[in-house]
């Protein structure tokens, strides 16, 4: 890996880390209900992606996230890390012909990986504190300027181009503020809702109507513009106020609103890169519930199981 040397507890580690990284994207697809977003139920406000697409993606990626947490412990720059993330997202590309699947998730949760390896190297817990912490710390600086670039740079991507347009917080921007969505929303959201007593497919489903809530999702305003936006922050807002997953029919009600956004072809698909982090977050933290897959995962399709077993061990 780019000449760099590991003992074998941080490769050990890393792979743990990578493993996690996989179950997490692995919950977000197969989450259902999922408003405007690809499930194994349905392909939502897409035409171009199905499930499949999204395992084909998890396949190509497998090998990644391992080896970023080792450049993460390795406190690697920040352009290793995003040479890491580039070759990624190529083969990511080639193994879905050219469609974007998981490269919010290269992006969210590859920088998250390198961050807990870095708290490995340095014997420190991973939690949401020291995370943030850490991915400050080492690569902070180079965030910042990132971000910067980004905002006045020509546009590369769908999510620039909108984010410069109607000056709305990127993705970069969510990393250089050390993930301030997923941190104070989704993961607070997706802990409370399992403290409840939530199922965990419940759970995820509250913290992806939490972070809908409050995003500045550039893949909602790419297809429907600001008001698409607010249509997407007001539905998911509406169903947090009237108590969410804890609501008697809430499962109607979010199919309902999932109906609406693929009525109006909205997708947002940031929500749901930070949803996966959360859950991986959740997984790996040393105050995480017990398994927040198992109960769905398990009642999932055998033949979807394997798939993710296939991934995991390839």
């Amino acid at each position: 890996m780019n000449g760099l040397t590991f003992n074998n507890a941080a490769v050990a580690r890393s792979q743990q880390l990578g493993r996690a990284a996989v179950r997490a994207l692995y919950a977000e697809i197969s989450l259902e209900p999922k408003p405007g977003l690809v499930s194994f139920r349905d392909c939502g406000s897409h035409l171009d992606m199905d499930g499949s697409t999204f395992l084909r993606s998890l396949f190509a990626l497998r090998g990644y996230f391992p080896r970023i947490a080792q450049a993460g412990a390795q406190g690697c720059s920040f352009a290793v890390l995003q040479s890491l993330g580039k070759t990624a997202e190529a083969r990511m590309l080639v193994a879905t012909g050219g469609i974007n699947t998981h490269r919010g998730a290269v992006f969210g949760l590859g920088l998250l990986c390198a961050s807990a390896g870095q708290l490995h190297a340095q014997s420190l817990p991973l939690t949401p504190l020291h995370l943030r912490a850490v991915l400050l710390s080492t690569w902070g600086e180079a965030l910042a300027e990132r971000a910067k670039v980004t905002r006045l740079a020509a546009p590369t991507s769908n999510g620039q181009r909108v984010a410069q347009r109607y000056g709305l917080r990127s993705a970069g921007d969510e990393a250089a503020r050390a993930f301030s969505t997923l941190f104070d929303t989704t993961l607070p959201a997706l802990q409370a809702a399992l403290s409840w007593g939530a199922s965990a497919r419940a759970a995820r489903v509250q913290a992806l109507m939490a972070t809908m809530a409050v995003l500045d999702d550039t893949n909602v305003v790419h297809r429907g513009g600001l008001e698409g936006l607010r249509f997407v922050q007001s539905s998911a807002g509406r169903f947090i106020k009237m108590g969410g997953v804890m609501q008697a029919d809430w499962l109607l009600q979010a199919r309902a609103i999932h109906a609406n956004f693929v009525q109006r072809r909205l997708s947002p698909g940031g929500a749901a890169d930070v949803l996966a982090s959360a859950c991986w977050v959740t997984e790996l933290s040393p105050a995480q519930q017990a398994n927040p897959y198992g109960a769905h995962v398990a009642t999932a399709p055998s033949t979807r199981v394997t798939s993710l077993a296939l991934i995991e061990t390839s």
